[in-house]
């Protein structure tokens, strides 16, 4: 499937559900919800999407603490949870798909390569649920793209 029909599949089964979601992102800039809200109709179940770039606008907008992205950095389960977390606390939504990671071409280390994205999924009422993913080095691109495609995915998971 196409990051536009996975898209389309998620919005349609947030509406199926009476779900409103929301995105907290990093490494894609924007791009899932952008994604979401190229789909007409969207605004049905979009609430918003916080674009956290920086470690402050993580800790402004989304309630990020200081002392999580001191201890683990920024591209972190710790950080994606409180991320996840923070998207359901100050939007209407109850479905959040959060992301941070690296996606180069530089700003990789040993522990933290170029390709390493984490995901978080924040379900209203459930634990919120982090999953790493290493996408290689292949390009900014590919990794941006293919962060936005297992987002969409993840996001159906948590409401099938």
């Amino acid at each position: 499937m196409s990051n536009a029909e996975l898209a389309n599949a998620l919005l349609q089964a947030c509406q199926q559900r009476g779900v409103m979601l929301a995105t907290a992102e990093s490494c894609t800039g924007g791009m899932i919800v952008a994604a979401l809200t190229d789909i007409a109709g969207s605004s049905a179940v979009v609430d918003r999407g916080f674009i956290t770039y920086s470690n402050e606008a993580k800790m402004e907008m989304l309630g990020v603490s200081a002392a999580t992205l001191d201890a683990h950095g920024a591209v972190s389960r710790e950080t994606v949870l409180e991320m996840a977390a923070g998207a359901l606390a100050h939007s209407r939504a109850s479905l959040s798909l959060a992301v941070t990671g690296i996606a180069g071409p530089s700003g990789g280390s040993a522990e933290k390569p170029i390709g390493l994205v984490w995901f978080g999924i924040a379900l209203a009422g459930q634990p919120v649920v982090a999953e790493r993913q290493l996408f290689g080095h292949k390009g900014r691109e590919f990794i941006r793209h293919e962060t936005v495609r297992h987002a969409l995915q993840l996001g159906l998971r948590a409401l099938a």
